[in-house]
């Protein structure tokens, strides 16, 4: 019975990878998807917010490039050192004929896409802190996800899973550090209104 409901998923899976890969393949996609995938391209943008957040920022803007650190840090670490190596899925471009292949092979294994787990963290981390530019955030994020399938190197699944473990990590590092300054009386808002209960609940 539980192979067959993996069997299931497992036909479900490959048939939108193909569906991103193959079907929806154009001159576009094939020069946009893999500059938007390679990671070394969002450094110049993840420098700048740095740089916005420690000058514009104010105190607030200072904890939230020290919190990111963990929260980068977590999804990747469990993403890459945890997750892969225990279900030890193998990469689309390996598994399957016919991938639209615009990267390198890539053989390590492939539950859960880091890229989709760090970007989604990234996206849940500044949404929490800048709720109007939610649809920013996560839009970058799931377009970095989809480059992923578009590239022929992860399943939808992969970045699905991506998705969901990274926006946990966020979450997880969000509170930890709302009851820690709490508990220990810690300032860290430019808002200095913001009451003990509003911080340790996560609402504004």
């Amino acid at each position: 019975m539980i192979q067959n409901i993996l069997d299931f998923l497992q036909k479900i899976d490959t048939a939108v990878f193909y569906f991103i890969n193959v079907t929806m393949q154009n001159p576009v996609f094939d020069w946009l998807m893999p500059f938007v995938t390679e990671k070394y391209h969002w450094f110049p943008v993840w420098g700048l917010a740095v740089i916005l957040l420690i000058w514009k920022g104010g105190r607030q803007g200072r904890y939230m490039v020290l919190l990111i650190i963990p929260v980068i840090f977590l999804s990747d670490q469990i993403s890459s050192s945890v997750i892969k190596p225990f279900f030890e899925r193998t990469r689309p471009c390996v598994a399957l004929e016919g991938v639209h292949l615009l990267t390198g092979m890539k053989t390590s294994y492939s539950f859960t896409s880091s890229h989709a787990a760090n970007f989604f963290a990234t996206a849940a981390f500044f949404t929490y802190f800048y709720p109007r530019w939610k649809w920013v955030f996560f839009g970058l994020a799931t377009l970095v996800g989809i480059s992923r399938i578009s590239v022929g190197v992860h399943y939808p699944f992969d970045v699905l899973g991506g998705a969901v473990l990274g926006m946990a990590c966020a979450w997880t590092v969000i509170y930890s550090w709302n009851w820690i300054a709490v508990r220990y009386r810690i300032k860290w808002r430019n808002n200095t209104s913001v009451s003990s209960t509003q911080q340790a609940g996560g609402t504004r």
